[in-house]
C-alpha cells in the first residue's frame, strides 16, 4: 500500500516537473533550451515526457488551425488589394528606372567626380594619418641621429643623457614599430659602448698622467719656488706684489670649465701643451697643465650607469699601481741631481693630481685613500733617499739634493700633506753632509798644507800688509812699526786654513737654510761641524804632516808658531759664528769651539816630533863616533863627530828664536839629556868589554865639550847650570875614575851631600870590571910588580864594596 502510495506521489511530481520544462520551452529562447532539455534527457521518464510534448503540441496546432479560420477572409480581402497594388507598382517601377536611368546618365560625371573626391579624400586622410605618426617618429629619429653624433664626438656624457630621453621618453610612444623594436634592443648595446670608451678615455689619461708627471710636478715645485721667492721678497721689502691664487679658487676655476659644454671642454686631451715660458713670465698652475675632462665623464657615465662603485675601485688601483711606479727610483739617481729632481717632479705630479680630483669629485678619492698613499709615499721615498744620498761623495750635490727636497716638501706642504718625517730626514742627511764636508775639506787642509813653503810670508809694500791683514786678524804694534819689506812670523797655510774654516761654517750655514729650525739650532749644529772639523779633519791633517818622515826642524818650528797664531784666532772664529747665528756665546746649552785644544795638540805634537827629530840627529852623529877603547895616549880635543853635533845644536838652536821659550828650553834640555843617556849608553854597552883609562880621558874631553856648549847659553832663559845638570851623571862618574877616589864615594855613598851622589853603583862596578879586564890582560907579568899588584887588590877590594852596596840596595 505504502509502495502505491509513493509511486502515486513520485508521478505527481514527475508530471509537475514536465509541465514546468513544457512552460519554459515555451517562453525561453530558443538559444537558451539547451540547458533545459539537457535537464530531460538527465531524468528517466523521457518516454513520459514526449508524450506529454506531443500532446502540448497538438493542442497548438488546433489552436492555430482555429485562428486561421476565423481571419481567412480578411486573407482574401488583403490578396486581392495587392493584386491591385502590384499594377501601380510595376507603373511606379518603370518610372524609376527611367527616372534612374535618366539620373544615372546625368550623374555619370557627378559619380566619376565623387569617386575623385572619395579617393582624394582617402589619400588627405592617409597622409595626415602619416604625417601625425612621423610626427611621433621624427623625434625619436632625431634624438637617436643627435645620440650618434654625439658618440661620434666623444661627447659620452650627453650621449648618456641623450640616451635616457630617447629610451624613457621618446621610445615609449612608437614602441610599435620595427624599427622603435631595434633601438630597443640596442640601447644596451649603446651603453656598453659608451662604458667602454669612457673607460678607454680614462686608461688614455691615466696614461698620459703617468708619463707626465715629471712635467706636472715640475711645475708644480716651480709654482712652489716662486711663491717661497716672494714670500722672501716681501718679508725684506714693503708688500706691493700681487696675491697669488688660493686653492680654492683654482678649484673654483677647473670647476666652470669643466661644467661648460663648449666642445673643448669634451675633447679628451689629457695632458695640454704648454710652451716653455721664459723665466719672468709666470709658470702656469700645475692643474693648469692637465684636462680632468676624461676622468669626470667617465664618473658621471658610470654613476648614471649604477657602476660608480666599480669605476671608484678601478680608479684607485691603477693609481696605487702607478704610484707604486712612480716610488720606484732609478738605480743611478744618485749620480746626478737631474735624478733626484725627475723623481721629486713624478712624486709631485702624482699627488698635485689627486690632490685636485680629491677637492672635484665627491668620493672617487676621499681623505683616508689620499693619506694612505702619501704614507706609503713618504716610506718610500725616505728609505730611497737615505740609500741613495749614502752614496753622494759631494758636498755640493749633497747640498743641492738638500735644497731640492725642502723644495719637495714645501711644495706637498702646500697641498695638505704632513712633510715633518722629510725635514726629520734632512737632519740626518745633515750628518752625512758635515761627513762629505769634512772630507772635502780634508783634501783642502791637505793641499794647503802640502804646498805651503814654511817660511814667515814676507811683505814688501802696505799693499800686500793689509791684504794678508785682511785675511786673518793679527794684530802686532812693532811689526806695523818695522819699514818694509818685513815678514809676518807666520806662513801662508794660517790665513788659508783659517778662511777655509770660515768658508766651511759658511758651508754648513747654506745647509741650515730653509730646515726651519730656531737660531740655536744652528747655531749648535754649526759649532758641533766646526769642532769636528778642528779636532778630527784639521788635526789629523796637521798630524800627517808633522809625522812625514822628510818633515826638517825648519818646518816643525814654523809649525808650532803657526798653530800658536791659529789658537789665537779662535776667539775671532767664535765672533764670527755669533754675528751669523745671532746666538750669543753666554746662551746656555751653546757648544764651545774646541780649536784651541786642536791647536795645542798640534803645537805638542810638533814640539816632540822637534825633541823626537834632534834625537834622532844626535843619534846619527853618535853612530859616527869611533873610540879606540884600549888605547894609552891621552888626547888633547875632543872627537871630530862630538864637535861637529855641538856645531849642529847651535845652528839648530838659532832657528828657534821664535818659538815660544819654553818650547825652545825643552827642546834644549832634551837633546842634551838624550846626548847625555846616549854617551853613558855608549861608556856601557856590552860591546865595549874592556877600556883603558886613556879611552876614559878622551871620553871626558868629548864631555867637557858637551859640558861648554850648555854652559854657552844655546837657548835664553836657563838659570845659571840648569843645562849642565844633563850631564851631571857623566861627570861625576867621570870624575870617579879619573880622579880614583874610590874611598870618598864609598864612605859618602847613600848620604845627600855626596860628592858622587848621581853614580849608581850598578853603573860604577860595570865601568869598572871592563878597567879590571884590561889591567889583568895588558899586566901579564903584573903579579911581578908591587904596585900593580896593590892596584889589582884596590880594584877587587872596590869591587867587592861595590857588590855589598848593590846588594844590600836590593835587600
Amino acid at each position: 500500500m505504502e509502495r502505491v502510495k509513493m509511486a502515486e506521489a513520485e508521478s505527481l511530481e514527475t508530471a509537475a516537473e514536465h509541465e514546468r520544462i513544457l512552460r519554459e520551452i515555451e517562453s525561453t529562447d530558443t538559444a537558451c533550451i539547451g540547458p533545459t532539455l539537457r535537464s530531460v534527457y538527465d531524468g528517466e521518464e523521457h518516454g513520459r515526457f514526449m508524450e506529454k510534448l506531443e500532446t502540448r503540441i497538438r493542442n497548438h496546432d488546433r489552436e492555430i488551425e482555429k485562428m486561421c479560420n476565423f481571419h481567412y477572409q480578411g486573407f482574401v480581402d488583403s490578396i486581392t488589394e495587392l493584386l491591385k497594388v502590384r499594377g501601380e507598382a510595376q507603373k511606379l517601377k518603370n518610372q524609376v528606372t527611367d527616372t534612374n536611368r535618366k539620373l544615372q546618365h546625368e550623374g555619370k560625371e557627378l559619380v566619376i567626380a565623387m569617386e575623385e573626391l572619395k579617393q582624394c579624400r582617402l589619400q588627405q586622410r592617409n597622409i595626415s594619418a602619416t604625417v601625425d605618426k612621423l610626427m611621433l617618429c621624427l623625434p625619436v629619429l632625431e634624438m637617436y641621429s643627435k645620440l650618434r653624433e654625439q658618440m661620434k664626438t666623444k661627447r659620452h656624457y650627453p650621449a648618456l643623457k641623450t640616451l635616457e630621453h630617447l629610451e624613457h621618453t621618446y621610445l615609449p610612444q612608437v614602441s610599435h614599430y620595427r624599427f622603435c623594436k631595434v633601438m630597443v634592443d640596442n640601447i644596451p648595446k649603446l651603453r656598453e659602448e659608451i662604458k667602454d670608451v669612457s673607460m678607454s678615455d680614462l686608461k688614455d689619461f691615466l696614461e698620459s698622467i703617468r708619463k707626465h708627471s715629471d712635467k706636472i710636478g715640475e711645475t708644480a715645485m716651480k709654482q712652489a719656488q716662486q711663491q717661497r721667492n716672494l714670500d722672501n721678497i716681501i718679508l725684506q721689502q714693503p708688500r706691493i706684489g700681487s696675491k697669488r691664487k688660493s686653492k680654492k679658487e683654482a678649484y673654483t676655476i677647473f670647476d666652470t670649465e669643466i661644467e661648460s659644454t663648449s666642445p673643448k671642454s669634451e675633447q679628451d686631451s689629457g695632458i695640454l701643451d704648454v710652451e716653455d715660458e721664459e723665466d719672468d713670465e709666470e709658470v702656469p698652475g700645475a692643474q693648469d697643465l692637465v684636462d680632468f675632462s676624461p676622468v669626470y665623464r667617465c664618473l658621471h657615465i658610470y654613476s648614471v650607469l649604477g657602476a660608480r662603485e666599480t669605476f671608484e675601485n678601478y680608479y684607485r688601483k691603477q693609481r696605487r699601481k702607478q704610484a707604486r711606479l712612480v716610488l720606484q727610483p732609478p738605480s743611478n739617481m744618485h749620480e746626478t741631481l737631474d735624478g733626484y729632481r725627475k723623481y721629486f717632479n713624478q712624486i709631485v705630479g702624482f699627488f698635485v693630481v689627486e690632490d685636485h680630483i680629491l677637492h672635484t669629485t665627491q668620493g672617487l678619492v676621499n681623505r683616508a685613500y689620499i693619506d694612505e698613499l702619501w704614507e706609503m709615499a713618504l716610506s718610500k721615498t725616505i728609505a730611497a733617499l737615505r740609500t741613495h744620498s749614502s752614496y753622494c761623495s759631494d758636498p755640493n750635490l749633497v747640498l743641492d739634493l738638500k735644497n731640492l727636497i725642502v723644495l719637495f716638501a714645501d711644495t706637498l706642504q702646500v697641498y695638505g700633506f704632513p712633510v715633518n718625517q722629510l725635514f726629520d730626514m734632512l737632519l740626518e742627511i745633515r750628518d752625512q753632509y758635515s761627513e762629505t764636508l769634512l772630507k772635502k775639506w780634508s783634501g783642502i787642509f791637505r793641499n794647503i798644507l802640502d804646498s805651503d813653503n814654511y817660511s814667515p810670508i814676507p811683505v814688501t809694500s802696505e799693499e800686500m800688509y793689509k791684504k794678508v791683514i785682511g785675511q786673518f786678524p793679527f794684530q802686532d804694534a812693532e811689526l806695523e812699526k818695522q819699514p818694509f819689506p818685513k815678514k809676518f812670523p807666520f806662513s801662508e797655510f794660517v790665513p788659508k786654513v783659517y778662511n777655509q774654516i770660515k768658508e766651511f761654517i759658511y758651508a754648513c750655514l747654506k745647509f741650515s737654510e730653509d730646515l726651519h729650525l730656531s737660531s740655536t739650532e744652528v747655531d749648535d749644529m754649526i759649532r758641533k761641524s766646526t769642532n769636528l772639523l778642528l779636532t778630527r779633519t784639521l788635526s789629523n791633517s796637521l798630524q800627517n804632516v808633522i809625522k812625514r818622515k822628510n818633515i826638517g826642524l825648519t818646518e816643525l818650528v814654523q809649525i808650532i808658531i803657526n798653530t800658536t797664531h791659529l789658537e789665537k784666532s779662535c776667539k775671532y772664529l767664535e765672533e764670527f759664528i755669533t754675528n751669523i747665528t745671532n746666538v750669543l756665546p753666554e746662551t746656555v746649552h751653546t757648544t764651545k769651539l774646541y780649536g784651541t785644544t786642536t791647536f795645542k795638540d798640534a803645537r805638542h805634537a810638533a814640539e816632540e816630533e822637534i825633541y823626537t827629530n834632534l834625537n834622532q840627529k844626535i843619534d846619527q852623529f853618535l853612530q859616527l863616533a869611533d873610540y879606540d877603547w884600549m888605547t894609552g895616549d891621552l888626547g888633547s880635543k875632543a872627537s871630530d863627530y862630538l864637535v861637529d853635533l855641538i856645531a849642529f845644536l847651535r845652528s839648530t838652536f838659532a832657528v828657534f828664536t821664535h818659538l815660544p821659550g819654553k818650547v825652545a828650553q825643552t827642546a834644549c834640555m832634551s837633546a842634551c839629556k838624550h846626548l847625555a843617556t846616549s854617551l853613558m849608553q855608549l861608556l856601557l854597552e856590552a860591546e865595549v868589554r874592556q877600556l883603558t883609562l886613556g879611552a876614559l880621558q878622551q871620553f871626558n874631553l868629548d864631555v867637557r865639550e858637551c859640558e861648554q856648549f850648555a854652559r854657552s847659553g844655546p837657548v835664553p832663559g836657563f838659570q845659571e847650570d840648569t843645562l849642565q845638570l844633563a850631564f851631571i851623571d857623566l861627570r861625576q862618574l867621570l870624575d870617579l875614575f879619573i880622579q880614583w877616589d874610590w874611598s870618598t864615594y864609598l864612605a859618602d855613598y847613600g848620604q845627600p851631600t855626596c860628592k858622587y851622589l848621581r853614580v849608581n853603583p850598578v853603573t860604577a862596578l860595570t865601568l869598572l870590571e871592563k878597567m879590571k879586564d884590561t889591567s889583568r890582560k895588558n899586566n901579564m907579568f903584573a903579579q911581578f910588580r908591587k904596585n900593580e899588584r896593590d892596584k889589582q887588590k884596590l880594584i877587587d877590594t872596590v869591587a867587592k864594596q861595590l857588590r855589598g852596596l848593590i846588594s844590600s840596595h836590593h835587600s
